[in-house]
């Protein structure tokens, strides 16, 4: 694997991670499901972990880059662990809802076990690290089927996304917990109270 694949590996990553924080916005938003304090804790190993994979894009595949995937996903599946962990006896309730029979938290701590997984089978090839080589002349640019410069304009397009999802996560914690400390159980944004969050 050569470090142009790994950098189109490393943007599908991104997407990835990015379509679960849009499905928590999601679940935010048009569903009014605020999240609690841990939820936010999770999206934020998850911010952590678009960042590293967005370096990789940017930049081009480094164990250190990798190294913060796989820190800011441990630190993500020891929150959703804990999370997990007070509403896995019976008689305890849950928080949110629920996806295929899995709460958020549950299936976060699927998604941070894949990342650690995904990132050290990824560290196992180690040609990505020697750079990208530019191609000898009259060479097809081309990367399984996708262009280089089309590779490239993809990537960006998830730094892109994940940057914007990044940003809307802090501006949603902001308005949901103000200066404070966030509400166990979130009914309202401290700064927003007269906004009426949908019923379901």
């Amino acid at each position: 694997m050569n470090a142009a694949t790994a950098r189109i590996l490393n943007a599908l990553g991104l997407l990835g991670l990015c379509m679960v924080l849009i499905v928590a916005f999601v679940d935010q938003i048009v569903l009014g499901d605020l999240p609690c304090p841990l939820c936010i804790l999770q999206r934020v190993g998850f911010v952590g972990a678009t960042f590293g994979l967005a370096l990789n894009v940017k930049f081009g595949p480094r164990p250190s880059h990798y190294a913060v995937v796989i820190l800011s996903a441990f630190f993500g599946a020891l929150v959703s662990t804990r999370q997990t962990l007070l509403h896995i006896a019976p008689g305890t309730g849950t928080y949110g809802d629920a996806i295929m029979g899995l709460h958020f938290y549950t299936w976060a701590l699927v998604v941070y076990v894949a990342i650690i997984l995904g990132c050290a089978i990824m560290l196992l090839f180690d040609r990505q690290f020697f750079g990208l080589a530019e191609p000898a002349h009259g060479q097809s640019q081309s990367q399984g089927g996708l262009s280089r410069s089309g590779a490239a304009t993809f990537g960006l397009a998830m730094v892109a996304l994940a940057a914007l999802l990044a940003l809307g996560n802090g501006v949603s914690t902001v308005l949901e917990c103000a200066a404070g400390l966030c509400p166990d159980n979130p009914v309202a944004y401290q700064l927003l109270p007269g906004l009426q969050l949908p019923q379901h």
